[in-house]
């Protein structure tokens, strides 16, 4: 056929679309070909001596990696109504509020109004092992000793390549949606505060956590797979609060899986990309035992086990995929002032009631079940309370209800110590419904927030047939703790206590939401809300910067200090240890630490990374007699089952800072040959 009569047909076929959609009142009623483009980066932050952002830990800080982060981006356009979101799962336990303003800027400085706030949807998966440092706000990098420039720019620097790339790759396509349960994958980490939700609620449920899993299978029009996104709610706390290495966790685990099935190749353009984001994971736990330490009190193969399970889930849905989505693509967004919402009487208890500015209870303190701190959860302000906790009480504001404030961080000045200015946001793709939220919610949180959506946008939320797949992503363009529902709020868990705005949180989200809801349903515009404030200019921090690095006399840098065996077996685990720079000098995004290299003739090919489960890169800094501060890094393979026998070796790369003139200089190490058998 040529070009002209190829054209004659596509004027056609979008003719008859107009017309049908005209015939309905919905412009992209019947359409099912939309625009779509996938892309991965690398973001790992700084791999030594940085807190990790999750467990709140201060000695919890990185000392080298055992699977590198990214971020992974889709890019979806209709076409039919010239719209498109783009929707990105970065492996980080927070993304901030600085990170969205900073990645919006970057877009709108390169792709004009495409992309902003209201179509850029940025989700953590929430692991609990990476480094943090990137928040503007104060209590959000408190435990971390301060902000981290290093690891800001790496993370967004790193989304905003993602995006970039997968506008980029934009082609025509299809998007394919399937979902099921996955089970025996989660518990409740807080069942007596579940268990106060009404009866006749939970009744509605058969689990007191979300095992829905929803998968959108992306596809070229040539049939070409592209991508994966796929929304499960769990916490990704399979690495537990004693791990040093920087770690994707159970989320990141399931993402590598689906990519080394689909044989994703990492640093180019384009490529498959699996993207596992979060939902209302706010009492989920991935431990199943309850243990904190995890079902095998290990926390890798915990991680295996939870990844696993997401991944055969994920990929068992993704190869069913049969529904093709129809319809188009829209959003609305707001930011709302989330400390002085007036929230409607028939949201609440028949009184009108109103949030509160931010504070954290005692509660809190206790940590929760997957990592624990001090003290103990259920330290309310109600008749049962504790004779100790009368002082706090008697001093609680009547706002927070029943939580002992042990932390009013909203009403610092001149600024408060966490953002209230928050980001609300509704994505629709099709019949699929993203309500995205900068909290993590509980199940029956999730549970109602969905209900809230659905009913206004005038379909029931529908397990299948011609409802709403509405699923929550939380954690979503910004972060401000946690949201549970009142009843839950009473009785102030952990979950409860880190509710920031007050016992009505739940209740001011809803009305919010609602109002997105009902605008997109009736094709109205909403009003942005105001702005949330730029604190990019005064950062402050008590972190080190990297330093000279040295190494013993008659030494050098890359030096094999202990050399692998010389021979393994499958199952067995090569080390080798080298003297080394600090590898803050330069983070390696897009490449590796290490290399483990199989001698194919006279070449050397890489068959790991330290992207891969199978490696570990550890890194140490000490200081050798009399004066020199010395760093070694240590690198292990886990040699993989299958493993080509053969001749292989290690290889380290690094950077080292020079005392004399500060210069940072490379450096590349090689162990000694060994055997695989």
């Amino acid at each position: 056929m040529g070009y002209a009569s190829t054209r004659a047909v596509a004027v056609l076929v979008l003719f008859v679309t107009l017309v049908a959609g005209a015939a309905t009142g919905e412009p992209c009623a019947g359409n099912t070909g939309f625009q779509i483009g996938t892309a991965i980066q690398d973001i790992t932050g700084p791999p030594a001596e940085v807190t990790f952002m999750g467990y709140a830990m201060p000695y919890q800080r990185s000392q080298g990696i055992h699977t590198r982060l990214h971020a992974r981006a889709a890019v979806i356009a209709s076409p039919c109504n010239g719209k498109r979101v783009a929707i990105v799962s970065a492996e980080v336990g927070l993304v901030t509020q600085a990170i969205k303003q900073e990645v919006v800027r970057q877009l709108r400085a390169r792709h004009g109004e495409l992309y902003g706030d209201a179509n850029v949807l940025l989700s953590a998966t929430h692991t609990h092992s990476g480094p943090g440092g990137t928040s503007h706000y104060f209590m959000y990098n408190l435990t971390v000793l301060g902000y981290s420039e290093q690891n800001f720019r790496a993370v967004a620097d790193g989304i905003v390549a993602a995006i970039g790339r997968a506008h980029d790759n934009l082609a025509e396509g299809r998007i394919k949606l399937a979902a099921g349960d996955l089970l025996e994958a989660s518990i409740n980490r807080s069942p007596p505060a579940y268990e106060r939700d009404p009866p006749a609620e939970r009744a509605r449920y058969a689990h007191d956590t979300d095992k829905r899993m929803t998968v959108l299978r992306l596809e070229e029009a040539s049939g070409a797979e592209v991508g994966l996104l796929d929304w499960y709610a769990v916490h990704a706390t399979s690495m537990g609060n004693t791990n040093r290495l920087i770690s994707s966790d159970n989320k990141g685990y399931a993402a590598l899986l689906f990519e080394k099935a689909k044989g994703t190749r990492y640093g180019e353009a384009k490529t498959f990309v699996a993207a596992f984001l979060n939902a209302n994971e706010g009492d989920v736990s991935p431990n199943i035992d309850g243990k904190p330490d995890g079902s095998e009190d290990d926390d890798f193969a915990d991680t295996q086990l939870s990844g696993e399970k997401q991944y055969r889930k994920a990929r068992e849905l993704y190869e069913q995929a049969g529904e093709v989505l129809s319809g188009g693509v829209d959003f609305r967004h707001a930011h709302v002032k989330l400390d002085a919402v007036e929230v409607d009487a028939a949201l609440a208890d028949g009184q009108p009631r109103r949030t509160c500015p931010a504070a954290i209870g005692l509660s809190m303190l206790a940590g929760a079940e997957d990592g624990r701190g001090v003290g103990q959860e259920g330290l309310a302000c109600n008749p049962e309370w504790a004779p100790e906790l009368e002082y706090l009480c008697a001093l609680a504001t009547p706002c927070q209800a029943e939580k002992p404030v042990v932390l009013e961080m909203g009403t610092k000045k001149p600024v408060p110590w966490t953002p209230e200015v928050l980001p609300v946001q509704i994505l629709r793709v099709g019949r699929v419904v993203l309500v995205n939220i900068p909290f993590e919610p509980t199940t029956m949180a999730g549970r109602r927030l969905r209900e809230t959506v659905a009913a206004e946008l005038g379909a029931a939320g529908e397990p299948s047939g011609t409802g709403l797949e509405v699923v929550i992503t939380g954690l979503a363009n910004a972060y401000a703790g946690y949201v549970v529902t009142r009843e839950e709020y009473a009785i102030q868990h952990y979950e409860g206590a880190s509710t920031h705005f007050g016992p009505w949180t739940l209740a001011a989200l809803q009305q919010e939401l609602r109002k997105l809801a009902a605008a997109m349903r009736e094709g109205r515009d909403v009003e942005p809300g105001p702005a949330p404030r730029d604190l990019s200019k005064a950062q402050d921090t008590l972190m080190e910067t990297p330093r000279f690095d040295e190494v013993p006399a008659g030494n050098r840098f890359g030096e094999t200090i202990e050399q692998p065996q010389a021979s393994y077996r499958a199952g067995e685990t090569a080390r080798a240890t080298f003297w080394s720079g600090n590898p803050n000098h330069d983070l390696r995004l897009g490449a590796s630490y290490l290399q483990v290299q199989r001698k194919r003739g006279e070449e050397w090919q890489a068959v790991a990374f330290d992207r891969d489960w199978e490696t570990k890169f550890h890194w140490r800094r000490f200081y050798c007699p009399p004066t020199l501060q010395c760093s070694q890094a240590t690198v292990e393979w886990s040699i993989p089952a299958g493993t080509e026998p053969g001749t292989y070796r290690i290889r380290h790369d690094g950077h080292y800072m020079e005392r004399a003139d500060g210069k940072v200089k490379p450096y590349t190490g090689f162990s000694r040959e060994f055997q695989v058998e």
